[in-house]
């Protein structure tokens, strides 16, 4: 079935994936914690949005496209988050987050 999308529909749906793959991440991280059941809901919750989010999303959108631009959004949020935890963010952290987000610009346009 072929569906259409309108930019905003696409935008929301591929920030709604970036932002599933963060939360899964968040879950994963609180799993590793040892804060197992809430972790894997936490996780649970991210994963079933990415997995609808990105079969819409590969109805449309060309693949590299596609995920180019999840893991740029994704490398802002899970930065973002492990500041927002106290965890370090070194230069080459910052660098290598810069080069994904190089990367999004290019093949956006």
């Amino acid at each position: 079935m072929q569906i259409a999308l309108s930019p905003a529909q696409a935008v929301l749906l591929t920030l709604t994936v970036a932002v599933g793959y963060a939360v899964a991440t968040i879950g994963m991280k609180l799993v590793s914690d040892h804060v197992a059941g809430p972790g894997a809901a936490v996780l649970a919750v991210g994963l079933v949005a990415v997995v609808v989010g990105e079969i819409v999303l590969m109805r449309t959108t060309p693949l590299s496209v596609l995920y180019v631009t999840i893991i740029g959004v994704e490398t802002v949020l899970v930065l973002a988050y492990a500041i927002w935890i106290g965890e370090g963010f070194s230069m080459r952290q910052a660098m290598g987050g810069l080069m994904v987000l190089a990367g999004l610009a290019i093949v956006s346009h």
